[in-house]
């Protein structure tokens, strides 16, 4: 009999505190806490200066604190745009790849024109506060608003900025490490470019680097951000936490997303401690989670797999029970004291807001002909390298109930009788060994994705709504307890999870990392392709997050549009020794 055993995170963490913090017990475990680096965090964006109805595209970097070097330890980060109120706009997560993540957002018709607050951190990095965030201006016009009081000058004439992180409009550009090497600097309106990044250094050159090709533009903000100036700014920021015993600070989020919550009494409201709890995320690739409450009742676990579905259901594996469970959310972010650098518009720029106004109405017209496309995860793998056998029911004798179609169909699975308890469903097992020890051990049990764990209760589940039923026989051990095998029950209309309704479960909503993409890329090589006939009025001409360089030479292209005049060319990251690095050339369309 083949044996799995599905893990069960460990990690140094034994309670949390309310709904958000986990509080430091013991000079052991500060030492031990204070061992895991901070991290700091920089957005490489295509623009600071973004029309409504535009998109902003990000490329996340998260450093350890201490080497500024790409950071391992968060595998979460977030992004948020806060008004000069303190308000957020927006909120999104994004999955890290050693350290790297990247995202975009729509920019809203609704939203004021004015000045805003990029904002980008880990939950580890909450623990210093507001000076270890990273800290970007952005300047927002909304051209179909009639109040710009917003971005104009003030009728005292004063356009003085408060001091902010990235005032420092000083680009020190280093082509000597890193270079950009185009055929010629002119070329014709949608054209093929053809550049190479080039790395004149070998190792000391490699890095992760985020290109963009867009049209100059008066529109400059003066808070500029570039990796040259964040480094800078950030360099002394806390390398560890600052916390001591007794202290509450943030988790890190090592392992994935973090779900958290408590565990108490429905009569007493008291805490129940060391009692197993489940989650499923379901659907038909379902994950299912298991994990155990503390002495104050408190769970947690890490989310690594990628899950479709935006819900969970959390429950407990004993029915009998009759408890409260809540879900945890990390406290938001306080970003009181904030400075904005002043971004001012004048009537000698009305000419050229009206024309980007224009070419984004034509753009958005024709949005759904110049699609993005999502990358797909990791492929879900519920049953853990198992292959099941599965049982399509239309293939076989339909019978009225569940438990009648396992005794007609599965002959190695069936319900036990349990004079202790509920009755439970066994799979047999899979002997590999002629003197492998006999079990009596429950199988798993889910439809839809979601865990059943009072089998009884579905006995007389109607059998016409079962569309498949895939079975794997191995053994496991989840949480410290012994399972025979998994039976996994997938309906026809695959929606159980929304009508599940158990005494000790919840159902509780996820917020889920925002899909990486393939960001659209024009194309003009076929004659007479479809889009001969489409304006094209992109001005930004190409982006790319990351660019990771590993070798001397990478080789890229790009097509040139409708819009003539000069475009900057602009690299812009890290050498893998955390060095920042940042370059920028000029070419002309015409």
């Amino acid at each position: 009999m083949r044996k799995q055993l599905i893990a069960i995170t460990v990690v140094l963490f034994q309670s949390l505190l309310g709904w958000s913090q986990y509080v430091i017990k013991s000079n052991e475990e500060l030492q031990n806490l204070k061992q895991l680096p901070l991290e700091k965090a920089y957005l490489s964006t295509s623009s600071q200066v973004i029309f409504t109805g535009e998109y902003l595209y990000y490329g996340f970097y998260c450093f350890n604190a201490q080497n500024s070097r790409l950071s391992t330890i968060s595998a979460v980060g977030y992004v948020v745009l806060v008004n000069e109120e303190g308000e957020y706009i927006f909120e999104q997560k994004l999955k890290l790849d050693n350290g790297l993540g990247q995202g975009d957002f729509f920019v809203p018709t609704n939203l004021e024109s004015g000045n805003y607050k990029l904002l980008a951190y880990t939950q580890w990095m909450k623990n210093s506060g507001l000076s270890q965030v990273f800290k970007m201006d952005v300047a927002i016009v909304n051209p179909y608003f009639t109040d710009q009081s917003a971005i104009l000058p003030k009728e005292d004439g004063n356009m003085e900025s408060p001091n902010v992180d990235l005032a420092n409009n000083t680009v020190p550009t280093d082509s000597s490490t890193v270079g950009l090497v185009f055929e010629r600097s002119e070329f014709n309106t949608r054209e093929k470019v053809k550049f190479s990044v080039k790395n004149y250094k070998g190792y000391l050159g490699n890095g992760a680097y985020s290109i963009k090709v867009r049209k100059k533009s008066p529109l400059v903000h003066k808070g500029l951000n570039n990796a040259q100036n964040f480094s800078r700014a950030y360099l002394n920021v806390d390398k560890q936490i600052r916390q001591g015993v007794g202290d509450s600070l943030f988790l890190p989020e090592q392992r994935g997303e973090l779900l958290f919550g408590t565990v108490t009494d429905r009569q007493t409201g008291s805490p129940v401690s060391n009692t197993p709890v489940t989650v499923s995320l379901p659907g038909k690739e379902f994950v299912l989670k298991f994990t155990t409450t503390d002495e104050q009742g408190n769970f947690y676990t890490y989310l690594r797999k990628d899950y479709k579905e935006r819900l969970a259901v959390v429950q407990l594996e004993d029915t009998e029970k009759d408890v409260d469970i809540k879900i945890g959310k990390p406290r938001s972010l306080k970003v009181e004291g904030l400075t904005f650098t002043a971004f001012h518009l004048d009537e000698t720029l009305a000419e050229i807001i009206k024309k980007r106004s224009v070419y984004n109405q034509v753009e958005n017209q024709f949005f759904s002909l110049k699609p993005d496309s999502l990358l797909l995860g990791d492929p879900i793998d519920p049953f853990d390298g198992g292959t099941p056998e599965i049982f399509t029911l239309d293939e076989y004798t339909r019978f009225p109930t569940f438990q009648e179609t396992l005794v007609e169909i599965l002959n190695n699975a069936g319900y036990r009788n349990n004079a202790k308890g509920n009755d439970y469903i066994r799979i047999a097992q899979d002997f590999e060994k002629f003197n492998e020890e006999y079990n009596s051990f429950p199988a798993i049990v889910l439809i839809d994705g979601v865990l059943i764990p009072n089998h009884e209760s579905i006995k007389e589940f109607d059998a016409k709504k079962i569309k498949t039923i895939k079975m794997i026989r191995d053994q496991f051990q989840l949480a410290n307890k012994q399972y025979q095998g998994i039976l996994s029950i997938e309906t026809f209309d695959g929606d159980h999870f929304q009508n599940y309704n158990a005494g000790n479960a919840i159902t509780t909503e996820i917020i889920k990392p925002i899909p990486v993409k393939n960001y659209f890329q024009q194309s003009y090589i076929e004659v007479g392709n479809s889009y001969d006939r489409i304006p094209d009025y992109r001005t930004l001409l190409f982006w790319k997050p990351f660019v990771e360089v590993e070798t001397n030479n990478l080789d890229f292209e790009f097509f040139t549009s409708d819009v003539s005049g000069e475009y900057e060319v602009i690299l812009d990251g890290f050498t893998s020794y955390g060095k920042p690095i940042g370059f920028s050339r000029t070419i002309r369309v015409k």
